[in-house]
């Protein structure tokens, strides 16, 4: 019987490179608290960049970017946010 993938060892060992990075929050650009416990809205998790709904890889260093429980949460199994263009002055 097959466990869940998540508690493997290798998305463990995902998680744990990706945590060694202290990263910033790729949804928000703010820092995240590694030191905060797991359900603390602003402690680290590991985010998809494409949901694994959406045929992302669970286990490619690729998909993996690192968010705040919050930030995850919210952003929920939608594709990855496209960043605002910035016009080169004010108008």
């Amino acid at each position: 019987m097959a466990g869940n993938p998540r508690n493997g060892r290798p998305y463990r060992r995902l998680v744990d490179q990706l945590r060694a990075q202290r990263l910033p929050c790729w949804l928000c650009g703010h820092n995240i608290g590694y030191q905060l416990d797991a359900r603390h809205p602003l402690s680290f998790t590991l985010d998809h960049l494409v949901p694994l709904s959406r045929g992302g890889k669970l286990l490619d260093p690729a998909n993996a970017r690192p968010a705040h429980r919050r930030c995850n949460s919210a952003k929920g199994n939608r594709a990855a946010p496209h960043q605002p263009v910035r016009s080169s002055r004010r108008w």
